[in-house]
């Protein structure tokens, strides 16, 4: 086991709270992406992670020097009934060894149904006899739907209405540009079709302590045919529901880059998300007391 002395323990502490800021009460900054064209960043740890904890209100002025907090230890929850069942008769193996390492241990669910938002159009009422052909914003709600529908059979999930009630929210939208993100103008720009980012933030639940949670955010570039729209609806809802890394084959969904006939959701996608959910994570679990904002 790697040793780390105060040192090296204060420079992860920099390269962690540099990307992981939980802020009790309020929404957090965005921790990691996966985006449809390339590998995604990983952060690896000795220690368990700390979190500069910010309060919210009015005390976010006072706060100017926060103290390190620690998150929830590692742990396991019960496999969800629908990955519970599974089973790969064929034998077609895994992906497993590409899944990105994390801070917060497997990026996955614990309280189900997981809510899912699809943008939508606004919609008006026609009184013609004639129905009128679908907008492509009808096209891409349509397809985006059926992603969220295929992921049913794996994992228990419920469409919402209104963005704040969801878990997953996917929007009608390029990618948005980031710090350091190349332009259009750069001789090695690539554009990017897709691309899942999740934040974590305190959920209180009752009386009990708050618990670290995290919720997704999806864009989907809606230039692109309904094939293709909805191929990275599926792909980066593997990504949302914890498929936090891209498979080598061609023939499986989470696939790292697009291609000609896009795949369907494969058995080795469900076995490597039957694994990551067996795996230890500190998402779902009671935040330590001394995280928990004095009233």
């Amino acid at each position: 086991m790697q040793r780390s002395s105060a040192h090296s323990g204060d420079r992860q502490l920099k390269q962690f709270s540099q990307g992981f800021w939980l802020a009790l009460g309020t929404v957090v900054l965005i921790v990691l992406s996966a985006s449809w064209l390339g590998p995604i960043a990983a952060f690896e740890s000795a220690r368990p992670p700390l979190v500069q904890i910010i309060p919210s209100g009015p005390l976010l002025a006072q706060s100017t020097n926060p103290s390190p907090q620690p998150l929830p230890p590692l742990q396991v929850h019960s496999l969800p009934s629908p990955l519970a069942r599974w089973r790969d008769r064929a034998n077609q193996g895994d992906y497993f060894d590409q899944i990105q390492p994390l801070p917060i241990g497997a990026l996955i669910w614990s309280q189900f149904p997981i809510k899912v938002y699809v943008e939508s159009p606004l919609t008006t009422t026609s009184t013609g006899a004639t129905a009128k052909p679908e907008s492509p914003a009808q096209v891409w709600t349509r397809v985006v739907t059926q992603a969220v529908t295929e992921w049913q059979a794996y994992l228990p999930l419920q469409l919402v209405n209104r963005p704040e009630q969801a878990d997953i929210t996917i929007w009608r939208s390029p990618p948005p540009l980031t710090k350091g993100a190349p332009k259009p103008s750069d001789r090695n720009y690539r554009v990017r079709s897709a691309e899942t980012r999740y934040e974590l933030y305190a959920q209180q639940t009752g009386s009990t302590s708050p618990v670290l949670s995290h919720r997704c955010k999806i864009w989907l570039r809606p230039s692109q045919t309904a094939q293709y729209i909805q191929a990275a609806a599926r792909h980066e809802l593997g990504h949302a529901l914890g498929l936090w890394g891209h498979s080598p084959l061609q023939t499986d969904a989470l696939y790292f880059s697009q291609v000609r006939q896009p795949a369907a959701i494969s058995p080795r996608d469900i076995s490597t998300l039957k694994r990551v959910y067996q795996q230890p994570t500190r998402l779902g679990w009671p935040l330590p007391a001394a995280t928990v904002p004095l009233s």
